[in-house]
């Protein structure tokens, strides 16, 4: 029987299953991210293409968002985060292709496949709060995003063994991490095809089925296999634009998606043109990158302490929180003016107050949408967080270039406004 000992079980096997899949994932990622300007550098011939691959991947995973969000709908947590993973690693073998011919289209066709690697990690915080207990959505959210840090710490210290393994295969050595990822993330697919079992979002669509009905008990051979069909049939209720409704008809998704979407934006747009102004104002390689190691440190490595807090004060007192933190952190970076103290202080907190928003915002965006909705709609917030983010780094050269970094980050603490006046408004409602 499917009692309180079973479900304890079944939540502690998905969230170890998420933990090492984050953990590969995060890997994976940073490994080629770490190379992926050299490389585009090397085969396009300029230093006016090196962004183009990073923007690749991030309109990849916009992109891929919503597919990979209907697979879920209808097969489960299981089948869309292994099928993620899947495309990824075929992309880092085009990647590779790509710069073996010295094809740059090619190239970034397969930097967008790549992106899957980060529709994966993003959507696996929403499989950790399947079958969470409300009241510890948050934390089981957060331990997910937090299990990212191992990843994402070590990938760049083994980016240069990645190229050197491949100098003798004709294949440039910037895309060696990208060959690494490939087979980080086969691995972290057959970890969850493996491990991911029951699929925590049909188990909870059955249990809530089975509570809509009044059944006191269910067992776990008929939670999630067994209704696959029923969930199939079903699909129309879970479909984007049933999704859609659900936000149109909740105030509080409304905020989530605005707390998740503009906390990114905000974060992405500083975060890019970070190391241009470092080196103009006279930062070497290794300060910068510890500037940067700062900033993911208050990303990822406090998000289980941001999880407790919005599981005991409240999703909505954090997202504020986040809000400002995030402003914090543009008017110590936009002020900096060569302070390196000071822009380190700026991108720490900017990193803090992105894991506040990402994790306040997704606990709050899974309570507010019924349950047959909330795949899609977590999709759909993945693709606007990711879309939001791919404009502004795109637009946030430009405004350095025309007005300085300050104005970057004015403007960055500017979309901050209508998200906290949007907050407000709720939670004095609520």
């Amino acid at each position: 029987m499917l009692g309180g000992t079973d479900l304890r079980a079944v939540r502690r096997r998905v969230r170890l299953a998420l933990v090492l899949s984050q953990i590969l994932g995060g890997l994976g990622v940073s490994t080629a991210v770490a190379l992926a300007a050299v490389l585009a550098e090397e085969i396009g011939g300029s230093e006016a293409v090196a962004g183009l691959a990073s923007t690749s991947s991030v309109v990849g995973t916009a992109l891929l968002s919503l597919p990979f969000a209907a697979l879920m709908a209808r097969r489960g947590r299981r089948v869309g985060l292994t099928s993620a993973y899947a495309v990824a690693a075929v992309g880092g073998l085009v990647v590779v292709a790509g710069a073996a011919m010295r094809n740059f289209p090619l190239l970034l066709v397969g930097m967008a496949a790549f992106g899957a690697s980060n529709t994966a990690n993003l959507q696996a915080r929403f499989a950790a709060a399947d079958l969470a207990e409300p009241l510890h959505r948050a934390r089981a959210i957060s331990t997910v995003v937090w299990a990212t840090t191992i990843g994402a710490v070590l990938g760049p210290n083994i980016a240069a063994p990645a190229g050197q393994s491949v100098a003798g295969l004709g294949v440039p050595e910037a895309a060696g991490p990208f060959l690494w990822g490939t087979g980080v993330f086969l691995a972290a697919g057959v970890l969850l095809h493996l491990l991911l079992r029951p699929d925590p979002l049909l188990t909870a669509r059955a249990l809530a089925r089975a509570e809509q009905n009044g059944a006191a008990n269910n067992t776990l051979d008929d939670a999630p296999e067994a209704r696959t069909r029923e969930a199939e049939e079903d699909g129309d209720g879970r479909s984007l634009r049933a999704g859609l409704a659900a936000v149109a008809a909740s105030a509080h998704a409304r905020v989530a998606l605005a707390a998740i979407a503009g906390s990114h934006t905000v974060m992405v747009s500083v975060m890019v043109m970070t190391p241009v102004d470092l080196g103009g104002h006279g930062a070497g390689v290794e300060l910068i990158g510890l500037v940067i190691s700062g900033h993911i440190a208050g990303m990822y490595a406090f998000s289980p302490v941001v999880g407790w807090l919005a599981d005991r004060i409240g999703r909505f007192s954090v997202i504020l929180s986040g809000v400002a933190l995030l402003g914090c952190a543009t008017a110590l970076a936009g002020t900096a003016n060569g302070n390196h103290a000071q822009s380190a202080a700026g991108l720490f907190l900017l990193g803090l107050g992105w894991s506040a928003g990402l994790v306040a915002g997704s606990a709050l965006l899974t309570d507010s949408i019924p349950q047959h909705a909330r795949a899609a709609v977590q999709g759909f917030s993945d693709m606007i967080m990711n879309s939001a983010a791919g404009v502004g780094a795109a637009l946030s050269g430009l405004v350095v270039a025309q007005a300085g970094y300050g104005w970057l980050n004015l403007l960055a603490a500017a979309l901050l406004v209508p998200v906290a006046v949007l907050t407000v408004a709720v939670a004095v409602r609520r």
